[in-house]
């Protein structure tokens, strides 16, 4: 158990410290960085800080469900998904970067506060982990689709990088289904909804 405990720990270190890493190249890596306003470029950087706090919250609410779970099938597809989205936050991270911009300033609070989350999810019961999980990628998807809307369109590798994001989520959402997702109740996806339009506000300044 506390072996357990110190390799999360040391999980949650890298996630919120550490440069994620790549086993995929960078969606639109090989097109052409394009002139963009200073404005713009702030923007599309704050846009892409948000979905990197994202991914922040992704990874510990996967480990704070595997560490729950019951059923060891589970485990390993919270553990696969959590695996799959470090790519996500070395896209983010990198193409941050690139626009100038930075990371939010507040990742330690959103990492302790998903893994509570997933925690918590993950005591429930498996299927209402799963349910969770699938809620969150759907809420996501959602979340990508609306920012390749307000990115500036001349900003080609960021609009490359959320589109193959927002696929990856819809990946793991029909992946959580198909496994025994429980369909959570209006309420619990009203808050899921609300607590995210909090984040995405904050992330966007801080």
């Amino acid at each position: 158990m506390i072996d357990a405990l110190i390799t999360e720990f040391d999980k949650g270190l890298r996630t919120v410290f550490a440069q994620a890493p790549l086993d995929r190249p960078m969606p639109g890596a090989e097109l052409p960085e394009t002139e963009m306003s200073a404005e713009d470029r702030r923007h599309a950087a704050a846009l892409m800080r948000i979905n990197h706090v994202g991914e922040i919250c992704a990874q510990a609410l996967y480990q704070g469900q595997a560490l729950t779970s019951r059923d060891p099938a589970v485990r390993q597809a919270m553990q696969q998904a959590a695996h799959e989205e470090t790519e996500h936050l070395a896209w983010t991270e990198r193409r941050i970067a690139e626009l100038g911009g930075r990371k939010s300033l507040l990742n330690p609070l959103w990492y302790l506060g998903a893994l509570g989350i997933g925690v918590v999810a993950g005591r429930v019961s498996d299927a209402v982990s799963l349910g969770f999980l699938a809620e969150t990628e759907h809420q996501v998807s959602q979340h990508l689709q609306d920012h390749l809307s307000r990115l500036p369109q001349q900003d080609a590798r960021s609009i490359e990088v959320v589109r193959q994001m927002r696929d990856d989520e819809m990946r793991h959402a029909r992946t959580a289904e198909s496994m025994g997702a429980a369909n959570l109740p209006s309420l619990a996806k009203n808050a899921m909804q609300a607590a995210a339009n909090v984040m995405r506000a904050v992330a966007y300044r801080v």
